[in-house]
C-alpha cells in the first residue's frame, strides 16, 4: 500500500508543518528516506552512508535539488571527476553513476510519493537522470588499474625475506617489537599461502584453525575456515574452508610456531583472535594495509601493487601448479570461474611449457599413427 513502504515521504514529511527551508527539509527527508530503503534492505552500513555522502555531493555540486536536475548535470559532474591530477578510476566514477541512478530510481518511484509531494509543493517532479548516454557502461569485467599484478616469484622472496630479516633485526637490537614483528611476517605469509582477503586474514581467531584429514602431519593447520567472506547484497559474510597446498606447507609452520609458541606470550588466554597487538587487541585491516605498503616500499616494489596482490597471486601460482580452476575457485570463495580467471596470470614460462607439452601431445600421437 502506497506510503508504508520504509523511506516513503509520508513517514518522512508531517502534513501541516511549516519549513523555514522548504527544498532543503524535503531533500534531507529524500535522503533519509532513502538510506531506511537500503537498510531495510540490509545493505552495509557503510554502503549505506558511503552512497549518502555522495548524493550530498552531487547536490553541492549542482547546487539545485533533485527535482531540478538534469542529465546535464551529471555530464558536467563526471567532467570534474575526470579532469586535472586527482582523476577517479573508471570503476569508481561507474559505481557513482550507479549509486545516481538508484537514488533516482527512488525517488521516482509513484510508490514513495516523492513525485507527488515536489509537484504539490515546487511544481516540478525528480525524473531519471543518468542515462546509456551520460554513464559508464560495465563493458570489462576487469575494471581494476594495469598496474595491479600478481607478485612474481623473485618478488614474493623478496618480501618474505624481508620481513624475516626485520625480526632478526629487531631482536638484535635488544628493543621491542620482535613479537610484533615474527606476527606481522606470519600475517602476510598467511595471506598468501590460503589466498585470504585483508577483513578475512584480520577477522581469524586461534579456533578457525582446522586439521586436514589427509594430511594429519599437518596437525591443527590443515586448512582455515573463513567466516567473514565477501558478502553479496544484504546478505551475511559468505562462508568457506581454505585448504592448505603442499607447495606452500612453509606457511604451516609458520602457523604452528606463532599459535604454540609466540601468542601466548601475549597471556591473552581469553582473547579468541589469532593475530594480538601489543595492546591484546585484535589487529585491524588497517594496520594489515600499513604493513604491506611498508614493506614495498623497503624492497622497491612498484607502488600500485597491493595486499590484494597476494591474493592475485595465490590464484595465478595454483593455476602454475596445476590445480583445476574449479578446485581453486573453491578455495578463494568465488561464485564464478570467470571471477577467478580475472585473478590469473600465468607466467611466459608457464604459458611454454605448457605450450611444449601440447605440441610433444599431439606431434607424438600423429608419428604413432604413421608408424606401421
Amino acid at each position: 500500500m502506497a506510503g508504508e513502504f520504509p523511506g516513503s515521504a509520508r513517514l518522512l514529511l508531517v502534513p501541516g508543518v511549516v519549513h523555514l527551508n522548504e527544498p532543503a527539509a524535503v531533500f534531507e527527508a529524500m535522503v533519509t528516506g532513502w538510506s531506511r530503503q537500503q537498510r531495510s534492505r540490509q545493505l552495509g552500513e557503510h554502503t549505506v552512508v558511503t552512497r549518502e555522502r555522495l548524493i550530498r555531493r552531487f547536490q553541492a555540486f549542482c547546487e539545485s535539488y533533485p527535482w531540478q536536475w538534469t542529465p546535464g548535470d551529471v555530464e558536467d559532474f563526471t567532467v570534474s571527476l575526470t579532469s586535472g591530477q586527482g582523476r577517479l578510476a573508471l570503476s569508481t566514477i561507474r559505481g557513482y553513476h550507479l549509486t545516481l541512478r538508484m537514488f533516482c530510481d527512488y525517488v521516482t518511484d509513484s510508490r514513495y510519493e516523492w513525485p507527488t509531494q515536489c509537484h504539490d509543493r515546487f511544481g516540478q517532479v525528480p525524473s531519471q537522470v543518468c542515462n546509456e548516454w551520460n554513464t559508464v557502461a560495465h563493458l570489462n569485467d576487469y575494471e581494476g588499474q594495469p598496474q595491479r599484478r600478481p607478485l612474481t616469484y623473485r618478488e614474493l622472496e623478496s618480501l618474505f625475506d624481508w620481513l624475516d630479516e626485520r625480526v632478526d633485526r629487531i631482536a638484535r637490537s635488544g628493543r621491542k617489537g620482535a613479537l610484533a614483528g615474527l606476527r606481522d611476517a606470519t600475517m602476510l605469509k598467511t595471506a598468501y599461502a590460503f589466498g585470504l582477503r585483508r577483513n578475512e586474514l584480520a577477522r581469524l581467531d586461534v579456533a578457525d584453525l582446522r586439521p586436514n584429514p589427509h594430511m594429519r602431519a599437518w596437525g591443527s593447520y590443515g586448512s582455515v575456515h573463513v567466516r567473514y567472506g565477501k558478502a553479496t547484497a544484504g546478505s551475511l559474510p559468505r562462508r568457506r574452508t581454505v585448504l592448505a597446498v603442499p607447495e606452500f606447507d612453509w606457511a604451516v609452520d609458520g602457523i604452528r610456531q606463532w599459535v604454540e609458541e609466540a601468542l601466548p606470550l601475549y597471556e591473552a588466554e581469553g582473547h579468541p583472535a589469532l593475530w594480538l597487538t601489543e595492546r591484546r587487541t585484535r589487529v585491524k585491516v588497517r594496520q594489515v594495509d600499513d604493513l604491506f605498503a611498508t614493506a614495498r616500499a623497503e624492497i622497491g616494489l612498484d607502488e600500485h601493487l597491493s595486499l590484494h596482490c597476494l591474493r592475485h597471486s595465490y590464484v595465478t601460482h595454483l593455476i602454475e601448479h596445476g590445480y583445476p580452476e574449479r578446485f581453486v575457485t573453491e578455495q578463494v570463495g568465488h561464485t564464478y570461474a570467470s571471477t577467478t580467471a580475472i585473478y590469473t596470470s600465468v607466467s611466459n614460462d608457464f604459458k611454454n611449457k605448457t605450450l611444449q607439452a601440447a605440441l610433444a601431445r599431439v606431434y607424438r600421437t600423429e608419428e604413432k599413427e604413421r608408424t606401421p
